[in-house]
């Protein structure tokens, strides 16, 4: 189950086909004095994660993303002004991406993040002001879409190009057989003992 309303995450399982469906979950996306960017996103995450019921054995998977530049932490953006004032903070410089996830099923959680380095290129005010006026920036982590019209803007990434979507499948993936796999041997723990109790 998928604890986000974003239509990219979506995208990005069904086209993995990895299977699930969605359940938003509505957390306080403010972060704390001090938090490192790597804390804060994999903290939404496991709120995220734990913010939905969910009956025993469903699987949920929490997702936050941000962008780092500077050590400041630039989320979605307030408004038109916010998403000028990010996108020439990262004109022809290179920032990071981050995204933490959390896989929880019942009490028990996963939770790792993944780092991305993206490079923009220098970009004129007019630019700036074509692409806020396109509506794309408002609800993006950076006020840009690495998918849409921003693509244009990007001269290359280190990393993960999913990370920068806003969310590394291939991490989740990974986790998510490591997770069926403990359940499995688990479960053929606890037959193992019933048949010994018998």
């Amino acid at each position: 189950m998928l604890a986000s309303q974003s239509p990219r995450r979506r995208e990005i399982l069904r086209q993995a086909g990895i299977p699930f469906s969605v359940r938003v979950a509505d957390v306080d996306e403010t972060a704390l004095d001090g938090e490192s960017p790597a804390d804060y996103v994999q903290r939404l995450a496991v709120a995220k994660a734990f913010a939905i019921e969910a009956a025993d054995p469903e699987t949920v998977l929490g997702a936050d993303t941000t962008v780092v530049i500077d050590g400041e932490i630039l989320a979605k953006p307030a408004d038109a002004a916010d998403a000028r004032r990010m996108l020439a903070r990262l004109s022809g410089r290179r920032h990071e991406v981050l995204t933490g996830i959390c896989l929880r099923r019942g009490a028990e959680a996963i939770r790792d993040y993944v780092t991305t380095g993206v490079v923009f290129a220098t970009l004129s005010d007019a630019e700036i002001d074509e692409y806020v006026a396109s509506g794309e920036p408002m609800g993006k982590a950076g006020a840009y879409a690495i998918q849409g019209l921003a693509s244009k803007f990007v001269d290359r990434i280190e990393g993960d190009y999913f990370n920068v979507m806003g969310l590394p499948v291939a991490l989740v993936y990974r986790r998510l057989r490591e997770a069926n796999s403990t359940q499995r041997r688990r479960d053929a723990e606890i037959g193992a003992e019933k048949n010994h109790a018998t």
